[in-house]
């Protein structure tokens, strides 16, 4: 199966080596290309590749934005960031980029990122061949600690500023993970992203209740008589999860 590779690059010339080099990859289509941010996220849209190759300073809107706002989607591209500057690689690591490469390319640097893209989507075929049930533990870092979870026990998960609080039946575990990687670890299980920034496991739902302007309020099943946003534009979808 060839991986789908696109180029999000301003630079006409940084942008047509990166493309020759990738043509000598045989496993790699090369779809369009994007020349700002705005453009890119058009495109992905359009187009679903696997791999996003991004210059991180881009007009319009820049690499490091781009990829935050991809981060939501539930089918995300890899991303691997370029950049004449090394001292942005920690910031593309921090973006949860697969690796980035510094300007002018290196054909032997790209190979090592094609052997990191490559690893990296086996593991991500194999975790969505795995049923829930064969996967039933959540592994989170917290405070320098891994910590295993079990899904069943999630109730709720929020964005807390920088960090992401997911409150379990007994504790609340706080981790530096995006909302939406939390999202996508727990892709196989019933939860839902009723608000940018609550995912909800729909098994601790007792009650929808009207709010104001069309949105709603999601009542959990606990003891504190939790109360979570539901956004207007989710309304329909959410009562079709909750029917079933």
């Amino acid at each position: 199966m060839p991986i789908r590779v696109m180029i999000a690059e301003d630079e006409r010339l940084a942008r047509e080596e990166l493309h020759y080099l990738l043509q000598q990859e045989n496993d790699v289509e090369l779809l369009p290309f994007a020349t700002n941010g705005r453009e890119l996220l058009e495109m992905v849209e359009e187009y679903n590749p696997d791999v996003v190759f991004m210059d991180i300073k881009m007009p319009e809107l820049e690499g490091a934005q781009a990829a935050r706002m991809l981060a939501s989607r539930k089918q995300q591209p890899l991303i691997v960031f370029s950049t004449a500057y090394e001292e942005y690689a920690v910031d593309a690591f921090k973006l949860n980029a697969v690796d980035y490469l510094l300007k002018p390319t290196e054909p032997k640097r790209l190979g090592e990122t094609m052997q990191r893209i490559r690893e990296r989507m086996e593991i991500n075929r194999a975790e969505q061949a795995v049923s829930p049930l064969k996967r039933a533990k959540l592994l989170v870092e917290e405070n320098n600690r891994l910590v295993v979870i079990d899904p069943s026990t999630i109730v709720y998960a929020v964005r807390d500023e920088r960090n992401v609080r997911i409150n379990t039946q007994k504790q609340v575990y706080s981790t530096r993970m995006t909302l939406a990687q939390l999202e996508e670890k727990l892709s196989m299980y019933d939860f839902y992203r009723t608000h940018k920034s609550y995912l909800v496991n729909l098994h601790y739902v007792s009650e929808l209740e009207p709010w104001f302007n069309g949105a709603y309020n999601l009542m959990l099943k606990s003891d504190d008589q939790i109360r979570i946003p539901v956004s207007r534009t989710v309304v329909k979808d959410l009562l079709k999860k909750l029917e079933g």
